[in-house]
């Protein structure tokens, strides 16, 4: 019978592509970890890894042993955790990746609150604007929004995201208020170029009454990062089209003002996001269910409503 580390070592070399990297997450030697698929394949008597200079791959044997075990291995691994750890005391490192305005603002007040209930769980939290791979760089999960669902990923919704048209009082004294999204084009702006595309993001903003139409948004200064515009922004330096609750704070102590009130572009929803497991560890499921209920009682998913947030302070006032 197969030892549980062969079937990890195997497993984490496959979805890293890497017998060193493999080694790095499940805390071996490379050899260790090359020596563990070794036995595994001569156990079973057939090749799972082609090894080169390079990668290493999977044989048409190793995919569909991969597929065949993937789930209950996280299964069998979970229950381990859970039984070592006590059932009723969550622990380990909870690796989690954060949207660098959301996570700060709303997810890390959280925090204490959540080590006193669970005091063995360890944070590991990454503040980054992309979308991370869980599954090869060990994320347990993720919050944000806009995130594509990737084969045995899974979501749960937290509240909308809406995206709102914003500049500064000081900057607004002097220009005509736009009306509609098409008048933006008089003003001067701040837009975001992509990480991932490298292209300026572009975007359709809804009206009252359902109606469509494009934000026009001057290129006048470029940036690859929201807090960096919601900063230009607060400066003056002209509008930014910026996730509702990253400028909430700043529209309440009006060091911003919304524009076009009645308009806002919807960017999906600000989610979970966490692989599919029949048994999750302890340490995600109950994080998972923390933020839920805070969210809940915080009432963050009528905060962040476009449609619903729409206080608007005239210049100079």
């Amino acid at each position: 019978m197969e030892t549980l580390a062969n079937l990890e070592s195997f497993v984490k070399s496959a979805q890293l592509q890497s017998f060193s990297e493999a080694a790095r997450r499940l805390g071996l030697t490379p050899a260790a970890v090359s020596r563990n698929v070794a036995m595994l394949e001569r156990n079973l008597g057939v090749r799972l890894l082609q090894r080169s200079t390079r990668r290493i791959t999977l044989t048409e044997a190793g995919e569909r042993f991969l597929d065949s075990i993937g789930v209950s291995l996280d299964s069998l691994q979970s229950a381990i955790e859970e039984t070592s750890s006590g059932a009723a005391e969550p622990a380990g490192v909870l690796k989690v990746s954060l949207s660098p305005t959301l996570g700060p603002a709303y997810i890390l007040p959280l925090l204490p609150e959540f080590l006193r209930r669970y005091p063995r769980v360890r944070p590991e939290w990454h503040f980054e604007i992309r979308q991370v791979d869980l599954v090869r760089e060990g994320y347990d999960l993720a919050i944000g929004g806009g995130f594509e669902l990737t084969p045995g990923v899974v979501s749960r919704a937290l509240a909308p995201a809406h995206i709102v048209a914003v500049a500064s009082p000081g900057y607004l004294r002097d220009v005509a208020l736009p009306s509609r999204p098409d008048e933006l084009r008089n003003l001067r702006g701040v837009v975001m170029r992509g990480v991932a595309t490298g292209r300026i993001r572009k975007w359709t903003m809804l009206g009252p009454n359902g109606e469509e139409a494009a934000a026009a948004i001057n290129e006048d200064i470029v940036m690859n990062d929201p807090t960096s515009m919601r900063e230009a922004a607060r400066l003056g330096l002209g509008v930014a089209m910026l996730a509702l609750p990253d400028v909430l704070p700043d529209l309440a102590d009006r060091k911003l003002v919304r524009l076009l009130p009645n308009w806002h572009s919807d960017a999906g929803r600000i989610s979970l996001y966490y692989a599919s497991r029949r048994l999750l560890p302890g340490k995600t499921r109950v994080f998972i269910e923390f933020v839920i209920e805070n969210f809940r009682q915080l009432g963050y998913a009528q905060r962040f409503d476009a449609t619903r947030e729409k206080r608007v302070a005239l210049p100079g006032v």
